[in-house]
This record gives structure tokens, C-alpha cells and sequence, in this order.
């Protein structure tokens, strides 16, 4: 939505609309990619960032630039691990602090007396010319400061760079300040997922909050390559996406019942250890029966199956539907596409961060025999064409790792 040459009433309903659509998403990271991508269609700009605030720090959060970012591995540049100081010497420092939106039509022709001053270091580590600047609070109704973003180079018609019009600088903190309520609530949603790991590690010594970051994050990026192969719709892609990254993340949340002398011993487990463990996914899947949410659906397949195999080697098998009547698993092998494929998306996830990751039993195995393993597995233990997408976004996949540490 353009905003020169509409009339109020428009411009409100049409921001009303995208905040309708925005309360149907449920993680943080969907919510700035949509509320970034919205606010550059309504600007015009060919550029922008989000950061949230964390622990009084504004911390680097989601990424748009079409000039630069391109290919199968765009994707990394949002999980650059980035802070700035709320205080007057950077524009987002200074927009976070004051609460007021801030409008420079040239980075570069700033006097220099501003509080603040413009980082050149993103363009000449790039090669971009940034221009124009609109950097907005995102504050709730209550006045509670979320966040900022921050949009760069509005361009005409014509694709020529222009200052933000008085339009973009009425509205846009309008719209803003809309979606900070959704942007909330999704921060909200991620640390209720992280709360539940949280649990999961007091079970758990070898379970951290990274690897469920990490593996999350794997998963998403996985489908999104995935699906953009097989030419799925980038509207449900965007959906899906965002309903697996939490799944993935709560693919081990069964193990709060498996018993202590299995969860805490150090070492590898005997068999019969070994056959109880497998027992996770089952209590997982449970945690998550009976419900009619489609994000509930996809966790329980994700719990259930993240440990199957291609060719039918992996556990727990087909089970039936009352997951209270199971007595054993791996009575009926499951295999191939029968396998849910957020399950198998996040079973290579999972096996990629246990490998490249020092565990209790292990330390860390080099980044090329891991890379070597995933490869040797394709086919057998992993789905080919998610092996296909995986190699696609190794640059994506280190940025991940090197993100979420710990």
C-alpha cells in the first residue's frame, strides 16, 4: 500500500487489515517479517530492520533489503548477532530512548551537531548507499517501548531513492505502534516455548536452551528452502514456516518423563536404557493429543516422529490414535513420505546439531564430518530432498549456529 494520494479513511483501514492478518501468526520471527514487510510496501523502501529490546539493549532482530539480499541463502543476514545501547549516539538508540519517531532524508548530509550519528559500517562493508531513514518506536498503547524499526531508502514510482513523505512519517508510526501489541504477544509465545525447555533442561543436563534455538531455527530454514523447490505458495510457506519453527522447538519435550537414572547419566546408555528413552517420543506426542489447533497437530507429529527414518529404521513406528493404549513401539515400522515432513525436516535439524555440538558422551565432532555424515545418510536415514535443501543454506546454517550459542 503506497499512501500518496489516499485518503485517511483508506490508509487506517488497510493498516487494520494487516493487523488482523498479523494476530493469525504465532512466533516473533514470522510476526518482523511480516510487520517489516508491510511497512516497506507502505513506504516504499527498498530496506529496513528491526531491533527488539532485551535486557536493556536494543538487540539486532529481522532483516529486509532487496538490493543486497538475494538466493537461497538471504536468510542469514537475520541471524546477525547484533546489540546497541538505548542511549542519543545511534539513530536507534536514540529514537528507543526519546520514544519519538526520527526522519533524516540523507544519512550523509547529517551537520554532525545531532546527538546521534549515522554507522557507515554496514555500507562499506557492503557496497550500499543508504539515503533516506525512517526510524520508528514500536511502543504498545500503554507506552512500553518493544523495539524499533528502522526503514531506508523510499523510492518513487520510478525506483529513484526519495525522502520519507510527510504521508509515510504520519502513518507509518501509526502502523507501528499497531503491530508492537502483536509483536508483544509474539515475544511472549517464544518464551513460553523457552520456559517449557527450560523445564526439559532440569530434566535434562545435555538439553539446552541453544540447541532448541538452534534446532528451531534449522527447521524453519529447511522448509523454507524445501518448500520453495517444490514451488509451494509463499503465502503458506510464510505460515508453515512459522508453525514449525516452535514445533521443532519442542520436539524433545517428552524426556520430562523419562525418569532421572536415564536422563542424568553421564555416558552412552545400555540397551535396555536405550529402549526407555525412545519412550520420549511417545509422552511428547501425548502432551498434544486431543486438540484441534493446526500448531498443536504439527507439534505432536514433530514430537512423535522426529526419530524415524527414511528407510523405515526409526522409532516410534505407526502408533494408534489413543496414545494412552500404546504398550510398544516399532510394531509397524514407519518410512519415506509417510513420515510427516515437519518430522523429517526437524529429525535432520536435530542430527545436524547433535553432531557439530559437544555433548555429555562426546565433544564436538568438525563441521566436515559432519557435513560428510549428512551426506553419507541421505537416502537412508534422511529424506533426499531435504538433504537437497539443507546443502543449499549452509551459509544460513552457520549463521544459526554461530547465533545461538550455549
Amino acid at each position: 500500500m503506497e499512501f500518496l494520494e489516499r485518503q485517511p479513511f483508506d490508509i487506517v483501514s488497510d493498516i487494520l487489515k494487516v493487523i488482523e492478518e498479523l494476530g493469525a501468526l504465532k512466533d516473533v520471527d514470522a510476526i518482523l517479517d511480516k510487520v517489516l514487510a508491510e511497512a516497506r510496501a507502505m513506504t516504499g523502501a527498498d530496506a529496513g530492520s528491526i531491533y527488539l529490546v532485551e535486557e536493556g539493549l536494543l538487540r539486532f532482530s529481522y532483516v529486509h533489503n532487496d538490493t543486497l539480499f538475494t538466493g537461497a541463502d538471504a536468510s542469514k543476514h537475520l541471524y546477525t548477532n547484533e546489540t546497541v545501547p538505548i542511549d542519543e549516539r545511534s539513530i536507534v538508540g536514540y529514537v528507543a530512548m526519546t520514544g519519538r519517531a526520527l526522519a533524516i532524508p540523507d544519512a550523509y548530509a547529517l551537520s554532525g551537531e545531532e546527538p546521534y550519528s549515522f554507522n557507515r559500517k554496514f555500507d562499506e562493508d557492503s557496497g550500499y548507499r543508504t539515503t533516506s531513514m525512517l526510524t520508528i518506536p514500536l511502543a504498545t498503547f500503554e507506552g512500553r517501548i518493544v523495539g524499533v524499526m528502522q526503514l531506508i531508502n523510499a523510492k518513487d514510482a520510478n525506483g529513484a531513492v526519495r525522502p520519507f513523505t510527510s504521508y509515510h512519517i504520519h502513518y507509518a508510526p501509526l502502523f507501528a505502534n499497531s503491530a508492537s501489541v502483536t509483536i508483544e504477544r509474539g515475544i511472549m509465545t517464544r518464551e513460553s516455548m523457552l520456559r517449557m525447555m527450560k523445564m526439559a533442561k532440569m530434566r535434562d543436563p545435555a538439553e539446552t536452551g541453544g540447541h532448541v534455538q538452534r534446532v528451531g531455527a534449522y527447521s524453519a530454514e529447511i522448509y523454507q528452502q524445501w518448500a520453495r523447490r517444490k514451488g509451494v505458495d509463499e503465502f503458506e510457506i510464510r505460515r508453515q514456516k512459522d508453525m514449525l519453527r516452535l514445533a521443532a522447538m519442542l520436539h524433545d519435550v517428552g524426556k520430562v518423563g523419562i525418569s532421572d537414572a536415564i536422563l542424568k547419566k553421564p555416558g552412552r546408555f545400555e540397551p535396555h536404557e536405550a529402549a526407555l528413552m525412545k519412550w520420549h517420543t511417545v509422552y511428547g506426542a501425548a502432551l498434544f493429543a486431543n486438540t484441534t489447533s493446526e500448531l498443536d497437530a504439527l507439534c505432536q507429529q514433530v514430537a512423535q516422529s522426529h526419530h524415524e527414518r527414511w528407510d523405515g529404521g526409526g522409532y516410534p513406528g505407526r502408533l494408534p490414535e489413543d496414545l494412552s493404549q500404546v504398550r510398544e513401539i516399532c510394531v509397524e515400522r514407519m518410512g519415506g513420505e509417510d513420515i510427516p515432513i515437519g518430522a523429517r525436516i526437524t529429525a535432520l535439524a536435530d542430527v545436524y546439531d547433535a553432531l557439530i555440538s559437544p555433548r555429555v558422551y562426546k565433544p564436538a565432532w568438525p563441521a566436515e564430518k559432519v557435513i560428510e555424515e549428512i551426506r553419507r545418510c541421505r537416502g537412508t536415514q534422511f529424506d533426499p530432498d531435504v538433504v537437497d535443501a539443507f546443502f543449499d543454506i549452509q551459509d544460513t546454517i552457520r549463521a544459526i549456529h554461530k547465533k545461538y550459542q550455549g
